[in-house]
């Protein structure tokens, strides 16, 4: 079988989950992997055979998407010119982790798409949804990247084809300790504003994982670092506790290294919005803004804030597994038509 790896390369997460995703799929048949995106700051160790420009969100330094840098980064032409040109034809299978080129190239050509994303679950309707709506961040949601069938990661099993996060082999074989000091990692914050916050609390030794930054420094009880991969999952494990944005795999480490967490989700990312919805429902406390109105929700984390317990077990196999399954078993003429699609997607 040839099986065509799509995976969205805005944020790590994506690319995070994708090292131990891929091992499962290439027991399956031989696998390409194709790459969109241009805010990742993770590398991966397997083989990339497409690199594309895509449709990313550009993280502003006020806490949220920058809208209108997103709206510049978009290269129309580019972006339609891959979708007409990715041979999505020639593989008997796409996997699709959130990618837009060849989820809308699969939609033009007829193509069987498989969703495997945190997106998926997201959309679920038993998965929970912030107070406030937002119409706009739903759609968006919704259609960048549409799939004829879904599998889904979430903090909790919610539903159907609905699993608990991929923690990554090398975060599985940390062996965590309480430290004195906390990991930060908020990347939609400027590093000045985020010294001028966290030196509020001098209580406390923060450690900052930037994407503004290429070298390390200290600034009162801050230490600013550029991003690193094993420097962030050891401070991690030997942190006293996790401030980090309401994505899902920085937030679902965190909890399964048993640290005490707080979200702050970007503005204008509906999906981060949801996900803090999830959090809190767990017991994570959710802090809306990085302002003053707030200072003492966060002062009242650091000193009495506990550590949420969750059960992430290691079944990426299955879940693959399950999925391959499930494709198999439907992937006769009829199911990738509109009554096959909503029957296999009804829950979603």
């Amino acid at each position: 079988m040839k099986i065509l790896f799509a995976i969205q390369g805005t944020g790590n997460g994506h690319l995070s989950r994708a090292r131990d995703v891929y091992p499962e799929l290439c027991t399956y048949g031989s696998v390409d992997v194709l790459i969109s995106g241009i805010q990742a700051d993770v590398t991966v160790s397997f083989p990339v055979k497409y690199r594309l420009y895509g449709m990313s969100f550009i993280f502003g330094k006020k806490g949220g998407v920058s809208f209108w840098r997103t709206l510049r980064s978009v290269n129309l032409f580019q972006l339609l010119r891959d979708v007409y040109r990715i041979p999505v034809e020639d593989y008997d299978l796409v996997v699709n982790d959130f990618e837009p080129v060849t989820a809308w190239a699969c939609k033009l050509r007829k193509v069987p798409c498989v969703g495997l994303s945190h997106q998926s679950a997201v959309l679920h309707p038993a998965a929970p949804r912030p107070q406030k709506g937002d119409w706009l961040g739903a759609w968006v949601l919704r259609y960048y990247a549409p799939v004829n069938t879904a599998f889904g990661f979430h903090f909790a099993a919610y539903g159907t084809h609905v699993f608990t996060p991929v923690i990554r082999r090398e975060v599985r074989a940390l062996r965590p300790e309480k430290g004195r000091h906390y990991t930060v990692y908020l990347p939609a914050y400027d590093d000045k504003f985020l010294v001028d916050y966290l030196s509020r609390f001098p209580q406390v030794q923060w450690q900052v994982f930037s994407r503004h930054s290429k070298q390390s420094y200290a600034a009162a009880n801050v230490t600013i670092h550029p991003i690193d991969n094993v420097a962030f999952l050891n401070s991690m494990a030997m942190a006293a506790g996790v401030l980090c944005g309401a994505g899902f795999e920085g937030p679902a480490e965190a909890l399964f290294l048993g640290k005490k967490l707080m979200v702050v989700p970007m503005h204008l990312q509906y999906e981060q919005q949801c996900n803090a919805a999830a959090l809190q429902s767990l017991g994570v406390p959710v802090v809306p803004h990085l302002d003053q109105e707030h200072y003492d929700l966060i002062a009242a984390w650091i000193g009495e804030g506990t550590v949420v317990m969750v059960n992430f077990p290691d079944c990426t196999a299955e879940v693959v597994a399950i999925m391959m399954q499930t494709v198999s078993r439907s992937s006769s003429p009829g199911y990738f038509s509109a009554s096959g699609i909503a029957g296999a997607v009804r829950e979603f």
